[in-house]
């Protein structure tokens, strides 16, 4: 007798390719609506499967897992940020913890190189002239935007995807700029040609554009506070596809309003959906509904990754992209 399938729940809908195969492969309950799960509902599906397949907007915490069941044994998440889920509590527990690193990495660097453009030529508000059918033709002062040759891009977090801006930002000019936890391989900063910032104060009062791309851990939060806003140039842009906790969001939307800042580029908000309502008011702010990783390739090699862990999981073996507490 084969052994039976493991009991898998996923919370949100799944490009259908990665639905088909999970089909395939395991007992799988597919998420019929696109809504995010309510509390209650990741509760429920936690006492019942082996395997929970989250996303990021399924925030999972000791209390629920306190309540999951006997047989839940893997949180195989679609996604690489996991700072949604308590996984010291998990582990205690032991339910073990995956992500999808890596793969929505070249994706995101091109929506931080999108978003600076967008911000420094200024195209949503050519986007909108268009729109409203006021453009009645070239004019030499129009829409005057900031060439981005030459301007220092400071990154914050020079992972895979802060090393990835910073190859695509030195083909458009840039002079490459970084403040990390630890600082690079001397042949890596090399080849990156990028200036390391021990004090990020320091960095962030000398940049022309600055760019978030740490994870959102505890010491990470409002690492951008007013304080540190205050140190930027009133010329300089800020851009963030990573974690909107990184920046104070109400201080960020102050310091635009007052003129502090000559822009920003906001793919993430420090409290999701529920964004400060100040910043759709500001011209120079481009919004974007959290695509960074927003491409057919990145969700599909995503889900790819789920089913490898899950897969390796159910034949008995360490998911390969386990996820261990002490190096969150």
């Amino acid at each position: 007798m084969p052994a039976p399938r493991l009991s898998v729940v996923v919370t949100r809908r799944l490009p259908e390719r990665v639905e088909t195969r999970m089909k395939e492969l395991f007992d799988v309950t597919l998420r019929e609506s696109d809504a995010p799960m309510s509390r209650e509902e990741l509760v429920a599906a936690m006492r019942d499967a082996d395997v929970l397949v989250p996303t990021l907007c399924d925030h999972i915490d000791a209390n629920m897992l306190a309540q999951a069941g006997e047989r839940l044994r893997l949180i195989a998440n679609f996604g690489a940020g996991i700072d949604h889920v308590d996984v010291a509590s998990a582990r205690s527990r032991n339910v073990l913890v995956s992500n999808t690193p890596g793969v929505v990495t070249e994706d995101t660097a091109d929506m931080v190189m999108s978003l600076i453009l967008g911000v420094t030529r200024r195209i949503p508000e050519g986007l909108a002239m268009m729109s409203r059918g006021e453009w009645t033709g070239f004019s030499p002062t129009a829409l005057l935007g900031g060439r981005i040759g030459g301007r220092r891009l400071g990154i914050i977090g020079m992972g895979r995807i802060g090393q990835a801006v910073a190859r695509r930002a030195a083909a458009f000019g840039m002079q490459i700029h970084y403040h990390n936890r630890r600082r690079l391989r001397p042949e890596t900063e090399a080849d990156l040609h990028a200036t390391y910032w021990e004090s990020l104060d320091q960095m962030v009062a000398r940049m022309d554009v600055i760019s978030v791309n740490c994870p959102h851990t505890p010491a990470t939060f409002h690492l951008l506070n007013a304080r540190r806003l205050k140190l930027m140039k009133p010329t300089a842009v800020i851009v963030n596809t990573s974690r909107g906790e990184v920046i104070d969001e109400n201080a960020l939307t102050r310091a635009l309003k007052a003129g502090e800042l000559a822009g920003a580029g906001l793919d993430v908000f420090e409290h999701g959906a529920a964004f400060n309502p100040d910043l759709r008011q500001l011209p120079n702010v481009v919004l974007l509904p959290h695509m960074g990783s927003a491409t057919i390739e990145g969700r599909l090699e995503m889900g790819e990754k789920v089913i490898l862990n899950i897969k390796t999981f159910a034949d008995g073996h360490r998911p390969p992209d386990l996820v261990v507490p002490g190096v969150l």
